[in-house]
């Protein structure tokens, strides 16, 4: 098929994808309470007769075109993050807004925006014979990714039993397409003090006091440089081919980072000391980093060791049911990956975009200076369900979706008309284009 037809086709559906994204987003759907959107996502999926549409156990809505026995799958992931104060709104989150380029509401760009691509690109491969033969499309609406990154395909890939030949995550990119991403995990500092009367503190062990001599040390990590007298060297230390043999890779995806998100105690009253005290870290990681070594780099901090058997470094586990309620646990460990930029997934997504849209990022007239600022071939600076598909499970998996990044999590999200209809074409093209 020309490939100008492909985008006259896509640019056809652009009143219908809007639809469809609004109706997707006009209800709440947090991690956990997707099932309005599941249901709204399989029944369009049915309206463009696909050959196939289950909601798994877990439920995850997933739709076939085609019949052949290899994969190629497109994901989504439909849950939202919360609208937070909502007085930092300037329309009703749900209901949203329209208008002749723009969509907004809580999900448009992260990430339901991608679901709705993904599905009108299967209808246009089906519709125009752009299907190879021998393969299958598969569109994912996948649940949890907010909650807990790639669980939800450890579940399709492990408990479902599929395996794609590829994967292409419609996470946001800006008009990019992203090959990697930074991994990350979550980690707890539990330490143990002695409680005693605030008004004779020598006689206890204050476990705060502990716990703040951590965290100056948690803090040189993320500030320190890696020079030779630096006893706590910082993570920087990563991108130093001294320190690290991927650090090529690690100087694509950008240096690790770790903050820390939470803190908890517990103390008898407030006129005594603290017993105990507990912190959470987000911990972002770049190539040559595990979970092993991140755990193991906190344990031996100088104030860890300093207070021995008090201190415990560990990792969280996620255990909270999906709004089926199937409980499919897993560490909090998110791992770090990237496809090569000369593999074979990479080069004909490159080619399919090239063949539509040119060498450089498209878009909006308000986004064209930013994004063509940028390579059109990048990497994300959040994570996505590229943890569980290709960090995890080694499966290819390659980042082209509509929207932005900076509008994540953001209060007054929106998206782009174009952006949905650049990618339906895209994702059209991709699959002749990886057989030729």
């Amino acid at each position: 098929m020309d490939l100008n037809k492909i985008k006259e086709v896509a640019q056809s559906y652009e009143k219908d994808m809007t639809a469809f994204l609004r109706a997707i987003v006009k209800n709440p759907g947090e991690s956990c309470d997707e099932k309005a959107h599941v249901e709204t996502i399989a029944a369009e999926m049915k309206k463009l007769n696909f050959d196939e549409v289950v909601i798994d156990p877990q439920g995850n809505v997933i739709g076939y075109m085609g019949t052949g026995d290899k994969i190629i799958a497109f994901d989504g992931h439909i849950d939202t993050v919360g609208i937070g104060n909502i007085d930092n709104w300037k329309f009703d989150p749900y209901d949203g807004y329209e208008t002749e380029t723009e969509i907004g509401g809580r999900g448009v760009s992260d990430q339901c925006g991608g679901v709705v691509s993904a599905v009108y690109g299967a209808k246009i491969m089906k519709d125009y014979d752009l299907i190879p033969e021998g393969y299958k499309i598969m569109v994912v609406g996948s649940v949890q990714e907010e909650d807990c990154d790639g669980l939800c395909w450890q579940y399709i890939i492990n408990e479902d039993k599929v395996h794609p030949e590829f994967v292409v995550s419609t996470e946001p990119t800006d008009g990019g397409i992203y090959r990697g991403q930074r991994g990350r995990m979550e980690i707890r500092i539990d330490v143990k003090g002695v409680s005693c009367h605030g008004s004779a503190p020598e006689r206890g062990d204050n476990a705060i006091y502990k716990m703040a001599d951590i965290l100056q040390d948690v803090r040189a990590l993320n500030e320190n440089d890696d020079a030779d007298e630096t006893e706590i060297k910082g993570l920087v230390k990563m991108l130093n081919p001294k320190f690290n043999p991927d650090w090529e890779e690690a100087r694509f995806l950008g240096r690790g980072t770790v903050t820390t998100s939470q803190i908890f105690y517990t103390s008898p009253s407030r006129c005594a000391v603290a017993d105990s005290c507990a912190v959470s870290l987000d911990r972002r990681m770049t190539f040559g980093e595990t979970w092993e070594s991140c755990l193991d780099e906190i344990r031996n901090l100088p104030s860890v060791k300093k207070y021995g058997d008090d201190v415990v470094v560990s990792m969280y586990n996620y255990d909270r049911p999906s709004y089926t309620g199937c409980v499919y646990e897993i560490e909090c460990y998110f791992p770090t990956w990237a496809i090569p930029k000369d593999h074979k997934v990479t080069k004909a997504l490159e080619k399919a975009y090239h063949g539509l849209y040119g060498e450089k990022r498209i878009g909006a007239a308000d986004t064209l200076e930013m994004r063509q600022a940028r390579p059109l071939t990048d990497k994300w600076t959040f994570s996505t369900n590229g943890v569980s598909i290709m960090g995890r499970n080694g499966i290819p998996c390659i980042g082209f979706g509509p929207g932005a990044e900076a509008q994540a999590h953001a209060p007054n999200e929106m998206t782009w008309k174009q952006d949905l209809v650049t990618c339906a074409a895209v994702y059209a093209a991709l699959p002749m284009s990886y057989c030729e």
